[in-house]
């Protein structure tokens, strides 16, 4: 097995924190996880740790797409709103 300790419960805490409220948290997730991941392959951290980074990781990536695709729909809806209090006069 690995000579490190996997961070898995971490990495899943942050997936879960970065879905419900706080982003930074869910990209943390997505850059551990993913380092992670490439040790549990590598054989360094035991593979009892990957359901857990894996978890935690996805959670991760799903917050951030979660928030890109709002700010695109703020954005979105600001120029509309520009555009029609322009074309309104």
């Amino acid at each position: 097995m690995g000579d490190e300790q996997g961070r898995g419960q971490l990495i899943l805490i942050l997936g879960i924190v970065g879905l419900v409220c706080c982003m930074p948290c869910g990209i943390a997730a997505w850059i551990m996880g993913a380092g992670d991941m490439k040790k549990i392959a590598a054989g360094q951290i035991p593979e009892t740790e990957r359901s857990f980074t894996q978890i935690g990781m996805i959670l991760g990536i799903i917050s951030v797409v979660l928030v890109a695709i709002a700010v695109v729909g703020w954005v979105l809806m600001f120029v509309l709103a520009m555009g029609t209090a322009a074309v309104g006069g």
